[in-house]
């Protein structure tokens, strides 16, 4: 049985672990705020550009005209997969989960492709994938720590170029996709080749293009591919953010639990110990009569 000192050390163990944790939770509650504003911001932006340049590429191709390179259609015969983690751990089953999903794609997409390639951004991702012998041809690093534009705009371009040259078939983002502050979901999107609607859904009236379709779509393909990185990584930070706020909650009200059980315990042990040295005060009295 513990020690009366034993059982206070760990009470003022646990507290300490409490002040950490709750500290933890503040500090990913401020940059949740931040964050989620920032995708939320980001999305409707997204979202519209897609579907505009999804259009407008539908009808290109369903006039049988390559507009752009990247409309050009083709084999595909291999692939890579950027999965997206975060550099520190204690955020729940945040980095866990997406890496599996990335993984599970490994498997279920294994046969489509000659090759998949993995990449990571994060240093969880990164861990992950060695630890299970999985060969990672890029790590993206330092990207975290100063989420910018910039960085996404040249992880776009180093991975359009790559496409354009023929290196790579097919381009896919692993990420956690932002749903709340407690709840994350882990998605696969395909970031190249750029998807179209189907042909039926080009019907109708078309657009009067100036100065031409093929420099819009010169210009604004490559900007929608940079968007799809960048809405990415704001999306993986939110939900890595929200993960870590609701795991620190946890606990949280785990350490509240364990230092309630551990008073009570003391308590118990104090008493069982005062009433100890009463019976052996008493009975020293009664042997002395």
């Amino acid at each position: 049985m513990p020690s009366l000192r034993d059982i206070r050390n760990r009470i003022g163990s646990v507290k300490s672990t409490r002040q950490i944790t709750k500290a933890m939770k503040m500090v990913a509650a401020a940059k949740l705020r931040r964050a989620q504003d920032a995708i939320l911001k980001t999305r409707p932006y997204v979202q519209l550009l897609d579907q505009m340049l999804t259009r407008v590429a539908a009808r290109a191709l369903a006039e049988d005209t390559v507009a752009h390179p990247l409309l050009a259609p083709r084999t595909l015969r291999t692939a890579d997969v950027v999965v997206i983690t975060s550099d520190r751990g204690l955020a729940g089953g945040f980095n866990s989960n997406i890496a599996r999903r990335a993984q599970r794609f490994l498997t279920e997409e294994g046969e489509r492709f000659e090759r998949i390639a993995v990449s990571t951004i994060g240093k969880k991702g990164r861990e992950f994938f060695r630890a299970r012998k999985v060969e990672i041809v890029k790590d993206f690093t330092g990207i975290h720590a100063d989420l910018r534009y910039e960085k996404a705009e040249a992880i776009a371009s180093e991975y359009t170029q790559r496409y354009l040259a023929g290196e790579v078939d097919a381009v896919f983002l692993a990420y956690n996709e932002f749903k709340s502050a407690i709840a994350q979901k882990p998605v696969v999107v395909q970031l190249l080749p750029i998807e179209t609607p189907a042909a039926e859904s080009t019907a109708g009236i078309d657009f009067k293009y100036e100065p031409s379709r093929e420099a819009l779509l010169a210009e604004l393909l490559p900007r929608q591919i940079t968007m799809q990185v960048w809405r990415a990584l704001l999306e993986s930070a939110a939900s890595e953010h929200g993960a870590r706020m609701s795991a620190m909650e946890s606990a949280t009200k785990n350490a509240e639990e364990m230092i309630a059980a551990l008073t009570l315990q003391y308590n118990r042990a104090r008493q069982a110990y005062v009433t100890k040295e009463l019976m052996e005060i008493v009975s020293g009295a009664e042997a002395l009569k």
